[in-house]
């Protein structure tokens, strides 16, 4: 694929789920500490999610650091709107700022979990 169909590819994913988290791994077996951080993260908040390996495409792997020109993995997006990676998650969420832009946004948590 070239980088504009990848781009592309990405650009959809983004646009047809509320969440999409991009991430070395899945939800269910995150494979680095900082995917496996924000995939705990959205799963204490009970956020339904789609996550995207970049491990199985070499091509997704690049694509999703040039399509934001953000250099790490994971990379988290919510309503369309890039977050950012395990860091600025797990800020946003210590200080309930990703559970108030959840509530804002619209997307469905488990509101018993706003605080860690």
């Amino acid at each position: 694929m070239s980088q504009q169909e990848v781009h592309d590819w990405i650009r959809k994913q983004i646009a047809d789920n509320d969440v999409v988290l991009f991430l070395k791994g899945s939800k269910k077996f995150p494979q680095c500490g900082f995917s496996g951080q924000v995939a705990q993260i959205l799963g204490y908040l009970g956020v339904d999610y789609k996550d995207i390996n970049v491990l199985d495409d070499m091509s997704i792997r690049d694509g999703i650091k040039s399509y934001t020109n953000w250099p790490t993995i994971p990379q988290l997006y919510v309503k369309g709107e890039f977050v950012g990676g395990c860091d600025i998650v797990r800020e946003m969420f210590q200080a309930g700022e990703l559970q108030q832009l959840l509530e804002a946004k619209g997307v469905a948590f488990d509101k018993n979990r706003m605080t860690a």
